[in-house]
């Protein structure tokens, strides 16, 4: 199973007794459908809707009783509506019709025994002021590109998925999981990539569906510019950002284009709300509550880093590679980290965090900021099992724990670690392959420290 770990959050909202219609939200094909096809297996009757069908979205605008159109649904669909069936009804694509949209905060209150799903990509932008949007009568989830654990299950190595998992990892699994992820690197989440390769194990069979996928997002997002310039500018930003994905990056200007700030950062926040990137403004404190400074130069995330290596040109410095901190000058791994921490994080709200210091004589970063019982744990990624730690001495500095991350190309250890002004805190190095596993390795960082402090 793909996306194991969104089934398993499809479980728990259909187990709810407060149960509301789910949104779920997404970038197209990143497997929305199929995931619900797969969770449909739960329930007795499942229907399946699709508002690009004329027929279907005909049922939505024929009928101004939800009592009705249930009747007319079940009608159609040959089905019985009975308190004895449980019933799964998908709505996919329903920004085609914002009255479908409407509708679900009846479905809430006037139909709590059916289970209502539906899918949509742009939903902010597509609807007017004048659409009843059924805020606090519906729940969201977020579906991403498939994590390396969750292409693990999808290749069947069950082995090597039990030694991902396993806390702490065991050194003489390291070889194979880098093995594998390096391939995870080189072909990335997208589905239905993952599926073919899953299939015939060949990276060369690949490109049709790269190029497949990247001209259906130009196309599907340009039908949302108010004006035929700003298609100019959303096309593109389609066509720049991979280059500038990992980078942190200016409105004005971007992608070597003469646009300005407004017009390039209007084509880009289109690209965000059809979750084709996110755009990371930086924070500048150690402590919670997060804050970004969008007065400061955000960081750019893409979609898939699959994507942006074939944009790139770069799977070939993969294929071979012994350390991905090497490819691209560091910053496809770091890309990919970025995507492994978010990739199994299901709420609306998730998102990533990263930490600057700017000051007129130097900069200090951290890549990447996890909230963790209180705290902002800082995580930095390496491209070698050595280097520089002096971002995060300033971060630990100000931080009230002693708990630091790093990513790299070696084995997994704990070092104590004494900053310039003499704050000692430790430092959990994991092998990058366990990016994904990051926040279930923080329980068992802060026993150990506990431990090593009782120690000394």
């Amino acid at each position: 199973m793909y996306q194991r770990g969104a089934i398993l959050e499809l479980k728990r909202w259909a187990q709810k007794k407060d149960r509301k219609p789910l949104i779920i939200r997404g970038a197209r094909q990143v497997g929305k459908t199929t995931l619900v096809n797969l969770f449909s297996d739960q329930f007795d009757q499942y229907i399946y809707l699709n508002l690009e069908r004329p027929e279907d979205v005909a049922l939505f605008e024929s009928f101004s009783s939800v009592k009705k159109l249930i009747q007319a649904l079940f009608l159609q669909k040959k089905m019985v509506y009975s308190s004895e069936k449980t019933t799964l009804i998908f709505i996919d694509e329903i920004q085609q019709s914002p009255v479908a949209l409407s509708i679900l905060r009846y479905l809430y209150e006037e139909e709590p025994l059916l289970y209502i799903i539906a899918a949509g990509s742009l939903l902010e932008s597509l609807f007017n002021t004048h659409v009843s949007f059924p805020v606090g009568r519906v729940e969201y989830l977020v579906v991403r590109p498939v994590s390396f654990a969750e292409f693990l299950n999808a290749i069947g190595d069950s082995a090597a998925l039990q030694q991902l998992t396993n806390i702490p990892v065991n050194d003489f699994a390291n070889d194979t999981l880098f093995r594998l992820f390096h391939t995870y690197a080189l072909i990335g989440g997208m589905p239905e990539v993952v599926k073919k390769y899953a299939a015939h194990e060949n990276p060369a069979n690949l490109g049709d569906i790269y190029n497949s996928l990247l001209t259906s997002y130009s196309d599907d997002v340009e039908k949302y510019a108010v004006s035929s310039s700003q298609v100019q500018y959303i096309r593109h930003a389609m066509q720049s950002v991979y280059a500038a994905a990992g980078s942190r990056i200016k409105f004005a200007g971007f992608g070597n284009s003469g646009y300005g700030s407004r017009e390039m950062g209007e084509a880009l926040r289109i690209l965000e709300k059809a979750m084709l990137l996110h755009i990371i403004y930086p924070q500048t404190g150690a402590t919670l509550p997060l804050l970004p400074d969008k007065k400061k130069s955000p960081r750019l995330q893409v979609l898939d880093t699959g994507l942006m290596n074939y944009s790139l040109g770069i799977q070939k410095d993969i294929i071979g590679s012994k350390n991905l901190g090497n490819v691209y000058r560091g910053i496809m791994l770091e890309h990919l980290a970025g995507q492994e921490l978010i990739a199994e994080q299901y709420n609306s709200l998730s998102g990533l965090h990263f930490w600057v210091r700017e000051k007129n004589t130097s900069v200090a970063e951290v890549d990447f900021l996890i909230s963790y019982n209180g705290d902002l744990i800082p995580v930095e990624v390496k491209s070698g099992e050595t280097g520089s730690l002096r971002s995060l001495h300033l971060f630990m500095e100000m931080a009230p724990h002693q708990m630091a991350v790093r990513l790299y190309s070696g084995e997994l250890s704990i070092t104590p670690v004494t900053t310039h002004a003499g704050k000692k805190y430790f430092l959990l190095s994991l092998p990058y392959f366990l990016a994904g596993q990051t926040k279930n390795y923080l329980p068992w960082f802060e026993q150990e420290i506990d431990r090593l402090n009782r120690g000394s």
